[in-house]
């Protein structure tokens, strides 16, 4: 059969994800803090985009038509721009603002400056320490490197043996320095394991309770397993004595830090700042979204001027100016496109959790994002990435826009029950319990048939660990 080459119009859709599009969707799953960051990023990038500081009126509305932009006529007799003169009235004026900026606000900086500190971590503690204590240089050296790989916890996670090796040292010049690293402060760091851990803080127990140091680090060096499943009578089997000794050495090794480094830890904790507010206006609810510390965007107004037909600039440089106005307009528009959904799923959040935001966590219903999606006419993804990494200040605390989403189950009088308030009630219903009989998965499940929740004893149990709530025999106080 021979082949034939021809030519033939085809009519096809297809959907194409431009560089536009593609932006708006990015916009619109960034977090509060990335999109600032993405902001200040585009505003260095484009010279077209100024950040203004006029705030009595919505710069996001400021969405200019390119194509109007490059028609216009200018009326005003503007002739050609001098450049020369431009770029030095404008570095005589940059320089002459940071003068006056620097010499007005030196005491101020200077203050403000001397506030700040760093916090202290684990390994600047333990340096301070070493370089204050009677070691060597060569020792001085060995310890740093000790210091160096101890965790944030207080652990060391490098054997005696590598350090020696990596240092060229023997080992039991490592295991010495060791030694005396592990009684700094806080007592235990550099500790290899927990039972190494313990029994440091045991040797340095104060002397009332050294009564029973015997009987404590017997438990630490073989019954820890029978420490952890807190069964004191097999312990005190084990070592032949009262169990009234064993609880009373193991009320000491409790107050024992297991994690000699917590104090110390690098992590602070993070500010959540939400991106909208949710408040009660007499019986209605309003959204207010928050707009503190995102860059306001408008459209340079010099590089307009430079499109107009009066403007000096070359058809290369007017080609750039347009193609950077374009984006700079579409960023804009984007943006507004972004707080304009927010506010929308979140009206439509508060429609269908008014109780939530009435009563509490209690009361907080099944949805998806279907729902949503139906009630304000978009897609189920545009939704997902609306409430991804968004918060909403409400009257019942900071929540994440997702948290409003959730599965549920059919409750015993055929009301569908959110999964949050059922791990809700587990958690009121464990809070309430008694320490020494404390309430087994199976008691749950009957004690929430009697609140009309209706569920197995094995959701029970996963709700319950989804809570970081233990189960009935480790939750057991026996003293």
């Amino acid at each position: 059969m021979a082949a034939e080459i021809r030519q033939e119009l085809r009519l096809t859709q297809q959907l194409v994800m431009t560089p536009q599009l593609q932006m708006a969707i990015k916009l619109l799953q960034l977090s509060r803090l990335e999109l600032v960051e993405q902001l200040r990023e585009e505003i260095e990038q484009n010279p077209v985009l100024e950040e203004t500081i006029n705030t009595d009126k919505d710069v996001w509305d400021e969405t200019p038509s390119i194509t109007s932009t490059v028609s216009e006529e200018k009326t005003d007799g503007k002739g050609d721009i001098d450049w020369q003169t431009y770029l030095e009235n404008y570095h005589d004026a940059d320089r002459i603002g940071q003068r006056f900026s620097n010499d007005a606000n030196d005491d101020e900086q200077t203050q403000f400056g001397s506030t700040l500190t760093k916090k202290t971590t684990l390994a600047d503690h333990l340096l301070w320490q070493l370089h204050l204590s009677a070691f060597t240089a060569e020792e001085v050296e060995i310890g740093a490197f000790i210091i160096g790989n101890i965790d944030d916890i207080g652990y060391l996670r490098i054997s005696a043996e590598e350090i020696a090796q990596e240092l060229s040292v023997h080992a039991d010049n490592v295991e010495s320095i060791l030694k005396r690293i592990q009684e700094f402060d806080p007592i235990g760091v550099g500790a290899r394991d927990l039972k190494e851990c313990l029994l440091i803080q045991a040797k340095f127990l104060p002397k009332p309770k050294k009564d029973n140091i015997n009987i404590i680090e017997d438990i630490i060096n073989y019954h820890l397993n029978l420490l952890e499943k807190k069964d004191y009578k097999a312990i005190a089997k084990a070592l032949n004595i009262h169990i009234s000794k064993v609880i009373d050495a193991i009320k000491i090794i409790s107050n024992m830090e297991p994690r000699p480094g917590r104090a110390y830890g690098a992590d602070d904790s993070q500010i959540i700042i939400p991106d909208v507010y949710i408040q009660k206006v007499g019986s209605e609810y309003v959204v207010l979204l928050n707009e503190d510390g995102l860059p306001k965007l408008k459209i340079s107004p010099y590089y307009k001027d430079m499109l107009s037909k009066n403007g000096s600039a070359s058809d290369g440089a007017k080609s750039y100016i347009q193609e950077r106005l374009r984006s700079a307009a579409w960023l804009i528009k984007s943006i507004h496109q972004r707080q304009k959904t927010i506010y929308k799923v979140t009206e439509s959040i508060i429609k269908f959790q008014r109780e939530f935001l009435d009563k509490g966590v209690s009361f907080l219903k099944i949805l998806i994002l279907r729902d949503i999606a139906q009630d304000i006419g978009m897609h189920e993804s545009t939704v997902s990435r609306v409430t991804n990494n968004k918060y909403a200040h409400t009257p019942q605390g900071i929540f994440e826009l997702k948290y409003f989403f959730s599965s549920g189950i059919s409750g015993g009088d055929g009301v569908d029950i959110s999964a949050e308030s059922v791990k809700q009630s587990i958690k009121k219903l464990v809070i309430s319990e008694n320490p020494k009989k404390p309430l087994s998965d199976e008691k749950i499940v009957q004690l929430l048939k009697d609140s009309n929740i209706d569920i197995a004893r094995r959701t029970v149990a996963k709700y319950r660990e989804a809570i970081n709530i233990r189960s009935s025999s480790e939750r057991r106080q026996r003293f």
